[in-house]
């Protein structure tokens, strides 16, 4: 309770403490970026902390985040001289409403999933044992960047500044990695609640301002502050149609008994949707039924082999699996990037950057440039579809100034990159000590020929959004009538989707035409055959024409994205009629709906994208361009249907209106299945044998003499650490992982992801093999010199990995070396551990 007290303190000094810069930087927004003053102050206290820490100004320690908080609050108190602090005390008094809205929306989500997580705390299986590792090695690291905890003598080679973030708070607040990780699981589902409830706010708010300029019935304030729950509401609660399918397929519904007794289902079948498509289990929910919800897309290479899961989780998913991964991490600062985009499009501010020739004032732009680097740093493939947004946004905001007249392409498309390249650069440059040590695994564009994405799936992937966001695009066009934009829309929508064709035919040419290479590059011709291997096709003619065949059979994505993204454009299209232009107001789209209709298409772009091309990567399919993407696409549609579901409550004449309230009622209660009863499984009815934060506390049931070596070693001074090496997604790296010391070699295949291949591994795993299976003493020695092993660990993982017959271990563990050589500096029960003392 104490930890989650102070925690909720610092963050909301932390947003108290930003309020001001964003209250002088964000002056177009109703709430003046008061609901996301937390997750700016967070970010820039980390920001300053990380680059004066990377660049040898700080220690890695309480002290030195008091004086990069310290610095913040002189960049803070600087801007609002001048009676600044004045005007932003008469907002508060006349802003009680929202600021009271906000206060008790954050405090209600944070301690909500707090008891979430206390209910079902372990940090055990899937990504979980790497993110705590992660967190732990920061703690434990005397310097920035942080050691990594699996591969000594490197630095983390990951996107890590969500896990700084999390280990500052932990620090100052003196909580230990595990309670910490499931506070900062709470804390992003907070963050992100009150982040996308003050976007939508703001987006009604400057909605019922531009009624009143054009003498409509304007919204009351006070439903504005309460309507935009629904944002929070759409894009953490609302989930997709899984539960609705675990429930059909529990009841036995469309499955029958054929004449040799086997459940059979023709709909299931043609639904082949791996889990999904199976007879219904004898338990009416298996403990982890929910986690097929997140593997709804199916690939199929050439053969019609399903490739296995493809990850398309949502962000009620991803809470209750409760993963500290990147893609949860950046949520508040995805929200944060929005706001940003969102006052630069209702900004009219005549400032402008002297280079490049930008209409942005230079303190915007430079607050931009570290947010949209933070995202970068915080989950990579986010980063060029925010600087995108912004760039549109720029680029719109300039055509809307021109009047939206026509003849603006060039100058529209001249505004994007000029927008786009500044601020990428930008953000780059701001973060560049973290470039200097990056590595990955993902290379470039691989063309996809063959995996395309069902309608159906899609459609139970996305149906709550889709089905108001495409009656709001629609409706949007009828009350404008714009034909023209219409038909270029359609033009544009076709052209973008032949454009993406033809990269992808293009992409597959160049790996047809590898082998021509093969005198030049010897690999060049393996590499072609990699490719065709990869999706099980005989050949390259064979390949395209199966490609083809299954685009025709399955056109369902693509017209559903086709009829999404014509009618967004439609609704930007410059107005060709002069009486339009020039009405007063001009009948072109809202600022909101300028903002919505760039949403719309950034969410389509990112769905129809892994449709003709995917990012290479160890998988060798779409796994994790699908889930990357569609997550992205997640929270820009979220805020979408959000807003298009008050628009048209309101809005629509009868019988429409109740022809949409009734749908959208039933289709909400759907999507509301799987939060449900995915909430009630995962908790245990919310009957947890033990009520706790912290995420190691069953370690000290299930193995006590393990927790009592991890928490000694906690506390012992630094050193490497050499333990049982095996799997990911295991029990392997246990010790490193829960101590923060690094470990010689954890996770292998995480680490060839991370560095983007097996190079800097080298022999580390025969190694530490040899180390614990040698009898010689000598040998035994060579590899804890070569490694600077300082403790060397022997538990039950140790002893069952290396017994005597195992592949990796034939002779069996020789413990009496270390016995003979090496002090043991902790025993307990089953569990050794022997220092080498002259690593200190």
């Amino acid at each position: 309770m104490l930890d989650f007290i102070f925690w909720y303190l610092l963050i909301s000094l932390l947003g108290l403490l930003a309020f001001p810069l964003a209250y002088r930087l964000l002056p177009a927004l109703a709430d003046r970026g008061y609901a996301f003053s937390r997750a700016l102050g967070w970010l820039l206290w980390g920001y300053l902390f990380w680059l004066l820490g990377s660049l040898g100004v700080l220690q890695n320690d309480a002290g030195g985040e008091l004086l990069a908080g310290l610095l913040l609050a002189g960049v803070v108190f600087w801007s609002a001289r001048r009676g600044g602090w004045r005007e932003i005390a008469a907002w508060f008094r006349t802003q009680r409403r929202l600021v009271w809205t906000v206060e008790l929306l954050f405090l209600i989500a944070f301690a909500a999933w707090a008891v979430v997580r206390a209910a079902n705390p372990e940090i055990t299986g899937t990504e979980k044992p790497m993110e705590l590792a992660f967190i732990n090695a920061i703690l434990r690291s005397p310097t920035l960047p942080p050691f990594d905890p699996w591969l000594s003598g490197y630095a983390i080679s990951y996107y890590y500044f969500g896990y700084v973030l999390v280990a500052m708070l932990a620090k100052l607040a003196g909580t230990s990695g595990g309670v910490a990780f499931n506070l900062g699981v709470s804390l992003v589902f907070a963050l992100s609640a009150v982040g996308s409830y003050g976007l939508l706010y703001n987006l009604l708010a400057a909605r019922s301002k531009w009624q009143a300029v054009s003498g409509k019935k304007l919204q009351a304030a006070s439903r504005s502050t309460l309507t935009a729950l629904l944002a929070p509401f759409f894009v953490l609660i609302v989930s997709n149609l899984g539960g609705l399918l675990h429930l059909l397929r529990l009841g036995g519904i469309f499955w029958r008994t054929d004449e040799s007794g086997a459940l059979v289902s023709p709909l299931w079948a043609w639904l082949d949707m791996g889990r999904f498509s199976e007879p219904p289990p004898a338990e009416r929910f298996p403990h982890w039924w929910w986690w097929q919800a997140s593997r709804v897309v199916q690939d199929f290479d050439f053969n019609w082999v399903n490739k296995g899961d493809v990850i398309d989780e949502f962000p009620f998913f991803s809470y209750l699996l409760a993963d500290l991964h990147p893609h949860v991490l950046a949520m508040p600062f995805a929200f944060l990037v929005m706001a940003l985009a969102f006052n630069l499009l209702l900004d009219r501010g005549g400032e402008r950057l002297s280079w490049p020739r930008l209409r942005l004032s230079p303190a915007f732009f430079t607050l931009s440039a570290i947010v949209l680097g933070a995202m970068a740093f915080l989950n990579t493939w986010d980063a060029p579809f925010y600087v995108a947004l912004f760039a549109g946004v720029y680029a719109l905001r300039r055509l809307r100034g021109a009047g939206g007249r026509k003849g603006s392409l060039a100058a529209l498309l001249r505004d994007f990159f000029t927008a786009g390249l500044a601020l990428g650069i930008a953000a780059i440059g701001l973060y560049f000590p973290f470039y200097l040590g990056f590595s990955s695994q993902a290379g470039g564009p691989l063309p996809n020929i063959i995996y395309v994405t069902r309608g159906v799936y899609t459609w139970i992937m996305f149906a709550p959004f889709l089905v108001p966001i495409l009656a709001f695009v629609i409706h949007l066009w009828r009350v404008r009538r714009n034909r023209e934009g219409l038909k270029g829309g359609l033009q544009v929508t076709l052209g973008a989707v032949l454009a993406l064709w033809l990269i992808s035919l293009a992409i597959t040419g160049i790996i047809a035409a590898l082998p021509l290479l093969n005198n030049f590059i010897p690999e060049a011709a393996a590499a072609a055959n990699t490719f065709l291997g990869s999706v099980a096709a005989p050949g390259w003619g064979a390949l395209l024409r199966e490609g083809f065949v299954r685009r025709l059979t399955a056109p369902g994505t693509l017209l559903t994205l086709v009829v999404l993204l014509t009618f967004a454009i439609a609704n930007l299209w410059p107005l060709k009629r002069k009486e339009d232009i020039e009405a007063d107001p001009p009948d072109f789209p809202t600022p909101s709906q300028i903002y919505l209709m760039l949403l719309t298409l950034i969410g389509g772009l990112l769905v129809l994208i892994p449709e003709f091309v995917f990012l290479r990567d160890m998988f060798g399919y779409r796994i994790n361009t699908i889930f990357k993407f569609y997550f992205i696409a997640w929270l820009m549609w979220g805020i979408v249907a959000a807003y298009a579901t008050i628009t048209l409550w309101e809005g629509l004449r009868s019988p429409w209106k109740l022809v949409f309230r009734g749908g959208m009622l039933l289709l909400l209660g759907l999507a509301l299945i799987y939060p449900a009863l995915g909430l009630w499984t995962k908790t245990n009815g919310f009957k947890p044998s033990q009520w706790t934060l912290d995420g190691t506390a069953y370690l000290r049931s299930s193995s006590p003499d393990e927790a009592a070596a991890m928490d000694w070693l906690r506390e012992a001074p630094p050193g490497v650490v050499a333990e049982a090496v095996g799997g990911s997604f295991t029990t392997f790296g246990r010790i490193s992982a829960h101590s923060g010391q690094p470990a010689v070699l954890g996770w292998e295949f995480h680490e060839m992801q991370w560095r983007g291949g097996s190079e800097l591994l080298g022999s580390r795993r025969a190694d530490i093999e040899r180390l614990y299976c040698t009898p010689s003493w000598s040998e035994a020695r060579l590899v804890l010199d070569q490694y600077e092993i300082r403790y060397v660990v022997v538990g039950l993982k140790e002893r069952i990995e290396y017994a005597q017959g195992s592949a990796s271990c034939p002779t069996g563990l020789s413990e009496a070396k270390f016995m003979r050589h090496l002090p043991a500096a902790f025993e307990q029960g089953d569990v050794i551990i022997y220092e080498a003392p002259w690593q200190e």
